[in-house]
């Protein structure tokens, strides 16, 4: 009771302030002595009129302890009552969603995807696409994975991008509006790459459709948005060019990984031992292509140490993800990424040779510890 007492203290201090302890001017001096008299003061000869102002005061100290009891316990349940029915909100809208994804396990895009999802404890079902017949996606116009079919009720929803497909799904989670029309921000468009070949590029990609309130919420300022999709750009525009001439740098890494691939991947047996040779043969050679068109370095593992140092210096010291005490959407795209080397050599050597070795290790306890 007397450590309830202390802790109520400066809430009744204040209440009994300004309600009994700032006295008028133009009171008697018996009046302020018999204040004084309630604040302690009195003794065997107070009078009736001192009385008075000690039990106003005494009653004043209580009424501003119930008080600020009331709005303490009311301030926690109401931010408990957000957050669960946050929590309820989200878990409704994922619950709604029936997701298949069409992939290559070792594709670095679809890695992205499924990272996202995991995070999210958003449940999928995988489809394996055989990478050479592609049978699985003769659905779809889109030849390119991966592919997310969304089921929302009655509504069949196809998105393809890799990037397209988290930004949807998340401005799904974060603002509830239905999916079929927020596919339509991100209207696909015809455009020449470098190489004159015709491709389809997505507007707004790297964009959340959210309202003014929902982006606050979410982000908590202008920056934090800039930079997330400044980061997400940069891990498809740099970071997942570094992966094959990485992988491919020599013919052994080259057959290590295209068994990894056909282990991994959906192949027949004789396919599977076809494209494991020939593949790494003309992957090995290809990668020297990539090393060209990229303007890489001799040794192509020094670009891929500089992007992660240049990742982990944009993390900084003072926060353990890009989004704070939590992943955002470009902590997920770039663990992603990486994520498609580890059981390679390249995958090893970034480890040792660069600092992103923490935040790699922090990110796989995040999405491991994700909500199920």
């Amino acid at each position: 009771m007397a450590q309830a007492a202390r802790t109520l203290w400066p809430v009744g201090h204040t209440l009994a302030w300004r309600l009994g302890g700032r006295l008028p001017s133009g009171l008697s001096a018996q009046s302020r002595a018999g204040f004084a008299g309630a604040a302690g003061g009195s003794g065997p000869t107070a009078t009736a009129r001192q009385g008075s102002p000690r039990l106003l005061g005494a009653a004043a100290l209580a009424l501003g302890g119930v008080l600020g009891l009331y709005h303490t316990a009311r301030w926690h349940l109401r931010a408990q009552d957000l957050r669960a029915q946050r929590s309820a909100a989200q878990l409704s809208l994922s619950s709604r969603l029936q997701l298949t994804l069409y992939q290559y396990k070792t594709c670095p895009f679809c890695s992205k995807v499924r990272a996202f999802l995991d995070f999210h404890a958003l449940p999928y079902q995988v489809v394996e696409v055989n990478p050479v017949r592609r049978a699985e996606i003769k659905f779809s116009s889109y030849r390119k994975v991966p592919i997310l079919l969304a089921q929302e009720g009655e509504s069949l929803q196809q998105l393809n991008d890799s990037s397209v497909i988290i930004s949807a799904l998340k401005t799904y989670l974060v603002s509830g509006q239905p999916l079929e029309d927020i596919i339509t921000y991100y209207p696909p468009m015809k455009a020449v790459n470098d190489q004159g070949k015709e491709v389809t590029e997505f507007c707004n990609k790297y964009w959340l459709m959210l309202d003014e309130k929902e982006a606050q919420r979410m982000y908590g300022g202008k920056e934090a948005r800039t930079e997330e999709m400044k980061w997400r750009q940069w891990a498809d525009d740099w970071l997942v060019h570094l992966i094959s001439p990485n992988v491919y740098r020599t013919p052994a890494e080259a057959l290590a990984s295209f068994d990894y691939i056909v282990r991994e991947g959906k192949f027949g047996a004789v396919e599977g031992a076809v494209a494991k040779y020939l593949g790494a043969a003309a992957m090995y050679f290809i990668s020297k292509r990539l090393k060209s068109r990229h303007h890489l370095q001799d040794d192509v593992r020094e670009d891929l140490y500089e992007a992660a140092n240049k990742w982990v210096a944009a993390v900084g010291k003072d926060r353990p993800f890009l989004g704070g005490q939590k992943p955002n959407l470009a902590d997920l795209a770039v663990y992603g990424v990486l994520r498609v080397m580890e059981g390679l050599e390249a995958f090893d050597d970034l480890m040792h040779h660069s600092r992103i070795q923490p935040w790699y290790l922090r990110m796989e306890k995040a999405i491991a510890e994700a909500p199920q």
